[in-house]
C-alpha cells in the first residue's frame, strides 16, 4: 500500500449502528462515513481500514447550532463540550476579519457574528454594563481592543454609515436594538426612531446582509415587522400573543429565536436544575455553575406560560423557530445560562411550548443552517461538514437524551468531552 493511500485510510471514520437524525428526520441508514472534515457517505459498506465507532444504542445528530450567543474562545470551548459546534454571536467581536484562529481551531466551536448592534446613544445594552464592560476576570474575545463600543445611531444617515462600517469590519449579519427597557428593569431607555431602524434594515439588505432585531415587547416586534427585518433574536414577552401580530410575523417570513431559557431567567427562574445534572456539572467551571444557578430576575410579573403559548402559536402559524440562548459572560446577575449546556435547556423548553422533540432538534440544526446560509452544516448528509453529536438514547422521542453525550466531532475531529 502506498504511503498516501495509508494516510487516507487513517483519516476515514465509520460510525456504525446509530439511529441517524439528519437534521430533518430519522433516516433508514445506520452508518455514516467521514473522510477528514467531511461526511462522504450514508449507509453502504464500511471502507477497508476505516476507524470504526460502534454507535449501537445511540443517536447521531448534526452538531447543534445556538442561534443567539455573546461569546469568546472560552465560551466556544464550553459550547463544543456539549455538542454545540456553531455559535451565532449577536453582539461581539468575532466577525470574519478577526476569527481566523477560532475558525481553524479544532477544539472550539465555529462562530458567526453580527459584530456590534445598532442602538441609540445610551440605549440597550449599555444599562447592563454601565462602566467600561464586564467585571474583572470576565474574558472578552479580544481584550486588547479595549472597552466594548456600540455604534450609537441617532439618524437614518448614521444608521447607513454604521451598517457600512460593520460590513467592512466583517459582520456576517446586522443586528438592530428595538428596546425601551420595560421588561429589563430599565424603562425609558433611548430608542432609535422607526425611520432610523428602517434605514438600517435597508442598508443591511443593500450590503447583502440579513437584518435582525432585538425586540422583547409586542410593540417593538410590530416595529421590526414594519421596517422589514428578517428575523427576531427574541420573542415578545410583555403580553399574551395578539393573533394579528402572529399573523404579521408569519406573513413577513421572519424567523424567531425565542431564547426561552433567558425568558425564564428574566422572570426569576434559574438553571439550577440543569447545574445539578452530573452531565452538566462535570463539564463546567465553578464560575459558570454559579452563573447557571443565577437569574436576571428583571421581570418577575411576567408569565412564562404565556410566552410558551406565544411560541406555540408562532410555530402553528408557520414561523420558523430557531433554538438560541442569549448566553454571554459568567456573571450571576446575568445568570441562568451557560455556553453549550443551556441550549439543551432551550430544547426542553421548546418541547414544553408544543414542538415535538424532532421539531426542537430541527430548530437547532437544519433550520438555523438554512436561515443563516450555513449550507455546509446542520445536516447529516454527504458533502456536509463532519460536525456531529452522538448521544445515548433517542432524543427524537425523549428530548432530555441530548445531554447523554457519547461523542462530539468538529470537522471530523473527535473531541474529549468528559
Amino acid at each position: 500500500m502506498s504511503l498516501s493511500r495509508e494516510r487516507k485510510l487513517i483519516m476515514i471514520t465509520a460510525i456504525t449502528g446509530a439511529r441517524i437524525f439528519d437534521g430533518e428526520r430519522v433516516i433508514e441508514e445506520r452508518t455514516v462515513v467521514l473522510d477528514g472534515q467531511r461526511i462522504v457517505a450514508l449507509g453502504g459498506p464500511v471502507p477497508d481500514g476505516a476507524t470504526v465507532v460502534d454507535a449501537r444504542g445511540a443517536t447521531l445528530l448534526p452538531g447543534l447550532i445556538d442561534s443567539h450567543v455573546h461569546t469568546s474562545p472560552a465560551g466556544l470551548r464550553d459550547a463544543l463540550l456539549f455538542g454545540v459546534t456553531t455559535e451565532l454571536e449577536m453582539q461581539g467581536r468575532l466577525t470574519s476579519v478577526r476569527r481566523g484562529k477560532v475558525t481553524e481551531s479544532d477544539n472550539l466551536a465555529d462562530v458567526r457574528s453580527a459584530g456590534f448592534a445598532l442602538t441609540a446613544p445610551g440605549g440597550h445594552p449599555s444599562e447592563l454594563f454601565p462602566g467600561d464592560g464586564p467585571p474583572p476576570g470576565v474574558e472578552l474575545p479580544h481584550p486588547s481592543e479595549g472597552p466594548l463600543v456600540m455604534p450609537n445611531v441617532s439618524t437614518p444617515e448614521e444608521a447607513v454609515a454604521s451598517v457600512a462600517a460593520l460590513v467592512a469590519d466583517g459582520s456576517d449579519y446586522i443586528k438592530i436594538m428595538i428596546e425601551e427597557g420595560s421588561v429589563l428593569g430599565h424603562p425609558g431607555l433611548p430608542m432609535m426612531s422607526e425611520e432610523t431602524v428602517a434605514a438600517g434594515v435597508r442598508a443591511a439588505h443593500e450590503h447583502g446582509r440579513m437584518a435582525l432585531a432585538h425586540a422583547l415587547t409586542a410593540e417593538a416586534t410590530a416595529q421590526g415587522i414594519a421596517t422589514g427585518v428578517d428575523g427576531f433574536t427574541h420573542v415578545f414577552i410583555d403580553r399574551p400573543h395578539p393573533p394579528e401580530l402572529v399573523a404579521a410575523l408569519a406573513d413577513a417570513g421572519a424567523f424567531v429565536v425565542p431564547c426561552l431559557a433567558l425568558v425564564s431567567s428574566i422572570m426569576g427562574g434559574t438553571g439550577a436544575e440543569l447545574a445539578a445534572d452530573e452531565r452538566v456539572r462535570s463539564r463546567l467551571s465553578q464560575p459558570w455553575l454559579d452563573t447557571l444557578c443565577g437569574s436576571f430576575d428583571r421581570y418577575p410579573q411576567g408569565n412564562l406560560d404565556d410566552v410558551l403559548a406565544t411560541v406555540a402559536a408562532l410555530h402553528a402559524a408557520g414561523v420558523d423557530i430557531l433554538a438560541g440562548t442569549d448566553v454571554s459572560v459568567p456573571v450571576p446577575s446575568l445568570g441562568g445560562l451557560a455556553h453549550g449546556a443551556s441550549l439543551h435547556h432551550e430544547l426542553r423548553l421548546l418541547v414544553a411550548a408544543g414542538l415535538t422533540p424532532a421539531e426542537a432538534l430541527r430548530a437547532a440544526t437544519a433550520l438555523p443552517a438554512r436561515r443563516f446560509g450555513l449550507v455546509d452544516r446542520g445536516r447529516v448528509a454527504p458533502g456536509a461538514r463532519a460536525d456531529l453529536l452522538l448521544v445515548d438514547g433517542d432524543p427524537t422521542t425523549t428530548i432530555t437524551d441530548t445531554l447523554a453525550i457519547r461523542a462530539v466531532w468538529r470537522r471530523g475531529v473527535r473531541q474529549v468531552t468528559a
